[in-house]
């Protein structure tokens, strides 16, 4: 008995690390046209014990944010936020009209079927950082969120993969 608990808690030691504190899943990024210098990347986000987005990062672009959208009376207004709260164990979505990564200064436009870097910073309640390395496909300019909620209703699956 004491072997299968020394062997049980060792496999638990080996295995922690692989196990990501922060998924994503269902990433992409809308496409451009020719002269735009913006775009937004979607997602849904879990954080395991719970934690916080603040930081984005992307090589095509100049600048990366994270957004959110309101309505103020009948106006959309759209501002950086410097931080995004991820409740544990519950999925946060960003999507168009919403909470989002902004994309700024483009150093080309962006075409569907193409995949793009971006690397996402999560803090935990310790202050400790978790970055995750995503290769997020580009969705035509006219995609909404995948699986059928509007046009381009088949999408990628982002492929978070944490680096400590």
């Amino acid at each position: 008995m004491k072997k299968h608990f020394i062997a049980f808690a060792l496999l638990g030691t080996l295995l922690s690390p692989a196990f990501a504190q922060t998924t994503v899943s269902d990433a992409w990024v809308r496409g451009t046209v020719p002269g735009q210098k913006a775009t937004g990347a979607f997602m849904q986000i879990v954080s395991a014990q719970g934690g916080r987005l603040v930081q984005a990062d992307s090589p095509v672009a100049g600048a990366t944010e994270i957004h959110e959208m309101t309505m103020d009376g009948n106006v959309m207004k759209m501002r950086a936020i410097p931080g995004l709260d991820l409740p544990a164990g519950e999925t946060v979505e960003l999507k168009p009209g919403g909470y989002h990564v902004m994309l700024m200064g483009l150093k080309r436009p962006v075409q569907e079927g193409e995949t793009l870097p971006i690397t996402l910073v999560v803090e935990d309640q310790d202050g400790k950082r978790e970055s995750l390395e995503l290769t997020v496909p580009v969705r035509a300019l006219t995609a909404a969120m995948p699986g059928g909620h509007g046009a381009g209703g088949h999408g990628g699956d982002g492929h978070g993969k944490p680096r400590h």
